[in-house]
């Protein structure tokens, strides 16, 4: 099977343009091509994990990943696939965000020896003439087809503001430069950024003609990275440090029965022959896939013994209840407790169980939180602060996430 089926066989390819070149290209490790990256956090999702997965497999076959971070564009905003205008950033938090992702993508990309280039657009975005710009490119891109885009069109009801609908003329813009000063013939990206590509792709054509066709390839991947990497209303992230491996592993051991081989096949690198015979898997056994997938991923973020040590830790608590003393853990100090006492609410969301207290009040409510392994149905219930002394609170949200409250 070559690289390319196998893209195909584990669900990766949505939509090409240039077909049999972007196979060629791609077996034969021929291909220089980038993912985009907006930093507007400080840490590297689930969501991205698709992308990072992906560049991973293409390296490994000889081709030539760029990781673009998008220290220009995130100024500006992705309109695609939002309902509002993304929090605007200054400078500096953009640049540190970027540091944080380069850090990140390390552990998955080669850089060395030339194996891999990591760039950041804001170096020619930001040093842009507007009325340059305007007349180099401005002028290849027709309003009326940009309007049609359906990054623009979920949008025009509630407001696009003129800042984000130049999104597309800075991405395409990136291409451009991509190829012109890298090499880069090759884009990828989600489901909802194919206008974004396409864009890409016709300002190569309409400035360089016929010399650029063969090198300008479009390939898309399945959109389910996207609605990857939420959980309760937070984010799961890839900085230990915002979420713990044992959370992370727990978020891929808690997917969906009907999601666990959609994303074996799409994210991990085990063989797809090995694969294809979990999908004759049924009830109980798809618990083992989701161990499986959780530990598989834990690995390629956190290393194999966080891994091992979230996996552990996993089943001893499922097995032998809250006794478990190296379970995920927060630590109260004196500050935290007004009149020495804490509330249930704020207890759960400083231990990261819910993102606000309404979430919290909710599960309450629902019945789905234990403290101590009992039922808590009181959200004015509170705490004293010798409680959280020696081995602490333990807090059960629904039957598998357990958290540990300590005194500092």
């Amino acid at each position: 099977m070559t690289l390319y089926d196998e893209l195909v066989a584990r669900g990766l390819i949505a939509q090409v343009t240039n077909e049999d070149e972007i196979k060629n290209m791609i077996n034969e490790g021929k291909a220089t091509f980038y993912i985009g990256f907006d930093c507007t956090a400080d840490s590297l999702t689930a969501g991205h994990f698709m992308a990072l997965t992906l560049m991973k497999r293409l390296q490994m076959a000889g081709n030539k990943p760029i990781a673009l971070i998008g220290g220009g564009t995130t100024m500006i905003g992705d309109p695609s696939g939002r309902t509002d205008m993304r929090k605007m950033l200054s400078r500096e938090d953009i640049d540190h965000n970027a540091a944080c992702f380069k850090r990140q993508m390390e552990r998955f990309i080669d850089f060395s020896d030339g194996k891999a280039l990591m760039v950041n657009n804001a170096d020619w975005l930001l040093e842009l003439n507007y009325v340059d710009l305007l007349r180099e490119v401005g002028a290849c891109f027709s309003v009326n087809n940009m309007l049609r885009a359906e990054c623009y069109k979920q949008r025009m009801e509630k407001g696009l503001s003129f800042l984000e609908f130049n999104y597309m003329i800075m991405q395409s813009y990136d291409f451009y430069y991509l190829f012109q000063h890298y090499g880069c013939n090759m884009q990828f990206g989600g489901n909802d950024q194919w206008s974004n590509m396409l864009g890409g792709t016709e300002l190569i054509r309409r400035k360089l003609e016929k010399d650029a066709h063969a090198m300008t390839i479009t390939l898309l991947t399945d959109s389910q990275g996207n609605k990857m990497g939420k959980t309760a209303g937070n984010a799961v992230w890839l900085d230990p440090n915002k979420t713990s491996p044992y959370d992370f592993y727990q978020y891929w051991r808690n997917v969906g029965d009907q999601d666990v081989l959609k994303c074996i096949r799409m994210l991990t690198f085990l063989p797809l022959e090995q694969i294809d015979e979990m999908a004759q898997w049924e009830g109980a056994q798809l618990n083992t896939a989701k161990e499986i997938l959780a530990y598989e991923l834990t690995k390629l973020v956190h290393g194999q013994e966080e891994a091992d040590k979230a996996q552990a830790t996993a089943r001893a608590l499922f097995t032998q209840g809250s006794s478990v003393a190296d379970m995920p853990a927060t630590q109260f100090s004196e500050a935290d407790f007004t009149d020495g006492k804490i509330g249930l609410l704020s207890l759960m969301v400083r231990c990261g169980l819910c993102k606000s207290n309404r979430e919290a009040r909710q599960l309450i409510k629902q019945g789905s939180v234990q403290v101590n392994e009992e039922k808590v149905t009181d959200d004015t219930a509170s705490f004293e602060q010798a409680q959280f002394e020696g081995d602490g609170l333990v807090l059960k949200k629904g039957k598998k996430v357990y958290h540990r409250a300590t005194l500092a």
